[in-house]
């Protein structure tokens, strides 16, 4: 009996007619049903797409909250030292960047937890925690891979919106706990509107919140706050609050084309980690990259300095505008253009400025741009003024 007989008469009620003959397996019956409701993650148009589509050479990307800043240029340099050496495996365990990060912020190595960006973290700590019955709430708008985390675990997902369109609704989160609650998250400062949840906001959750539920914070723009009552959630960390911190060397530290996040977890949920993650998950030279960068604090400073100073160069834009916009205290700005956004988005394309349309992100009539150098900031003033007509 050959194999092809074989394939035929065990797969036939999978496969369906696509034009002549037979075609590929019935995905829809061949998946996990609690996939297939998922909505992939759409990234920020990039350059070269723009550049071929458009034919315009002359293009700015100001649409996925980057650090145009760049790293150290101690971090380039160790960089291409240890790009002789990709043939080979990196650590497996990412020793010494872990060893690095636990010292700097005072904990125990087995509590750091590293990975390919904060979005491997998000769906490693999901599948290691979440199951059929179980549910999480956060934010809406917010970060949407916490729902597309929670969706692959086949857990539910409580939204609880945004109080006066913008921030964090921690009492109503708090009201929204149930038997079912295995985790908040708190994005903070929040991804797409900029506003931080503040102190007291915090020390009010962990008061409130069961022992048997964890609180995740993602602060993937920590570094780039400036408002004295954000709080410093390591301190909830070292004092054995049930309680997950999450940050990034993507933005602040100008990393995010090499995917390294960072995270600190209780120790015996990091056991569970590791048998989780895939084994390499952070490479050669992002290990290498991360461990240098993470020295580099005068480097973020001086990115941040930087991105302070062009957030008042476009606020002062759009004040000069009319323009209302959401103060930040991140690396981008959501903007209210009072119009769909999508058309907005399509007309600064053609000017070369790439945007982030809000219509993808939960404000329709929005765009969230990323702070930029002096001259780009100001390539983008422009041309929103000739798009909208101001």
């Amino acid at each position: 009996m050959g194999l092809s007989f074989l394939v035929v008469k065990y797969l036939r009620p999978t496969l369906f007619k696509a034009g002549k003959g037979f075609s590929i397996l019935d995905i829809e019956k061949l998946a996990n049903e609690h996939l297939l409701p998922i909505k992939p993650y759409i990234p920020g148009k990039p350059v070269e797409e723009v550049q071929r589509e458009l034919g315009i050479d002359d293009v700015v990307k100001m649409a996925s909250n980057e650090n145009i800043f760049g790293p150290s240029p101690k971090v380039v340099e160790a960089i291409c030292k240890a790009a002789s050496a990709v043939n080979f495996y990196p650590d497996g365990g990412s020793y010494y960047l872990r060893t690095a990060i636990a010292e700097k912020f005072g904990v125990k190595f087995e509590n750091v937890m590293v990975g390919s960006g904060v979005d491997e973290l998000l769906r490693i700590l999901c599948v290691s925690v979440l199951g059929p019955g179980d549910e999480i709430i956060f934010a809406d708008p917010s970060f949407v891979m916490y729902g597309i985390s929670a969706m692959v675990a086949n857990a539910g997902m409580v939204k609880v919106p945004l109080r006066d369109g913008y921030y964090h609704d921690i009492p109503a989160m708090i009201d929204s706990i149930t038997d079912r609650t295995k985790m908040i998250f708190v994005c903070n400062p929040n991804n797409p509107t900029g506003t931080i949840v503040k102190k007291d906001e915090i020390d009010l959750l962990m008061e409130k919140v069961p022992e048997n539920v964890l609180v995740v914070m993602d602060e993937a723009y920590y570094e780039y706050v400036q408002d004295p009552d954000y709080p410093q959630t390591m301190e909830y960390f070292k004092q054995g609050k049930n309680i997950v911190v999450f940050r990034t060397f993507s933005k602040a530290y100008g990393l995010a084309g090499l995917r390294v996040g960072y995270g600190f977890v209780e120790e015996k949920l990091g056991e569970v980690f590791h048998r989780v993650r895939n084994p390499f998950n952070v490479n050669l030279l992002a290990q290498t990259a991360a461990l240098v960068a993470l020295e580099e604090q005068e480097n973020v400073r001086r990115v941040v300095d930087s991105t302070v100073a062009g957030k008042e160069q476009i606020y002062a834009g759009l004040d000069a505008m009319g323009i209302r916009y959401v103060p930040t205290e991140a690396n981008f700005i959501l903007i209210d253009c009072e119009t769909e956004s999508v058309p907005v988005f399509e007309a600064l394309l053609r000017k070369g400025v790439i945007v982030r349309p809000g219509q993808f992100l939960g404000f329709p009539t929005c765009i969230r741009v990323s702070i930029c150098l002096e001259k780009e900031n100001e390539r983008f003033l422009v041309a929103l003024k000739e798009v909208l007509g101001k």
